[in-house]
């Protein structure tokens, strides 16, 4: 089988190269022992690659859309720097553009909707940076929705259940209205189960669960639901298979601390009977996640589709997983 073009949904590299940079180390996006580096994604047959500004609210002293923009200038910094090899995208005849001359494309995307705090001026202004998807929460309440909610089930331990009450603000309505007007892609993961409902309400155009996979077989709340993932695959949007080992399974002491391609294609296969093959994609977590992964990194993409293959998949359904969905939600929204 020929190397299927890779476009993933999300990553988290940016944040650990902005990391690397403020305790004096001098990490590059082309090589530097993270998941995802332009000679890994070379490697593993990339088109397109989702760089998240991911911001934590609690870590921020009061100012998140601040550290985003030091997320940004990071971004910035090594896309310039490595301009031979790939090309930021605004657009999507900026990724025709890239791949026409055989370069990576960029699309810069915001893990945290409170970075705006609750301005739209503020996302105006990310947009006009390039911009171009936005989580509405990640794992804190802010100005635009709730995340879903932690539970004590005893002293000192907490899990994570899905808040069915708590929907959009009225600020978090105006944000989806404006980024569909701008042409941003609203995407609903880290979202709670009442807010990615109301998304589905206020929202007329495709949207996407840039890492998120089928709680019927992970129990996680950041996983959909089958309702979700029909209603989803109905609107034309997209789910991007995540590889944390936490989305993937429940947890299993005989193979806890890595994931593997078998929950993958697991995970796939249930979206595909769900809402169809349209409704899949890729959104890695990469350089966000702790635990093995049996796709070590983005040099080695290629082995999940193999996988896939081997486990019944068509080329053309592997390479609609792969690029082609996703590509038609950025053809239309971007």
């Amino acid at each position: 089988m020929k190397p299927i073009r890779v476009i993933d949904m999300h990553c988290d590299t940016i944040a650990e190269l902005l990391k690397d940079h403020e305790e004096g180390g001098t990490k590059s996006i082309r090589d530097c022992g993270l998941h995802v580096t332009l000679d890994k994604m070379e490697a593993g047959g990339y088109g397109l690659q989702n760089f998240a500004l991911y911001t934590r609210l609690d870590s921020t002293k009061g100012r998140p859309f601040e550290h985003c923009i030091r997320l940004a200038d990071t971004f910035f910094t090594e896309m310039r720097a490595n301009e031979d090899k790939i090309g930021i995208v605004k657009s999507y005849e900026d990724i025709e553009k890239n791949w026409s001359e055989g370069k990576l494309s960029a699309l810069l995307t915001v893990e945290e909707g409170g970075v705006c705090q609750g301005k739209l001026s503020y996302l105006r202004i990310l947009y006009e940076l390039g911009a171009r998807m936005m989580t509405l929460t990640w794992n804190f309440q802010n100005e635009l929705a709730w995340p879903n909610a932690t539970k004590e089930i005893a002293p000192g331990e907490e899990i994570v259940v899905p808040d069915t009450v708590h929907g959009l603000t009225e600020t978090g309505i105006a944000f989806v209205e404006e980024m569909e007007r701008l042409g941003m892609v609203v995407d609903i993961s880290h979202l709670n189960d009442a807010g990615i409902w109301d998304v589905f309400r206020y929202s007329k155009k495709p949207f996407v669960a840039s890492h998120s996979n089928c709680r019927s077989l992970s129990s996680h709340p950041r996983n959909l639901t089958d309702e979700m993932l029909k209603a989803l695959a109905e609107r034309g949007g997209v789910a991007g298979i995540n590889f944390c080992a936490a989305f993937l399974r429940e947890d299993d002491s005989k193979e806890e601390g890595c994931s593997y391609l078998k929950d993958m294609i697991r995970h796939m296969k249930h979206m595909k009977q769900v809402g169809g093959i349209g409704v899949i994609g890729l959104g890695t977590d990469f350089d966000g996640i702790s635990n093995e992964v049996e796709v070590a990194d983005a040099s080695q993409m290629q082995r999940l589709a193999e996988e896939m293959e081997r486990e019944g998949f068509t080329i053309g359904e592997i390479e609609a997983v792969f690029h082609k969905n996703v590509l038609r939600v950025y053809k239309e929204i971007l």
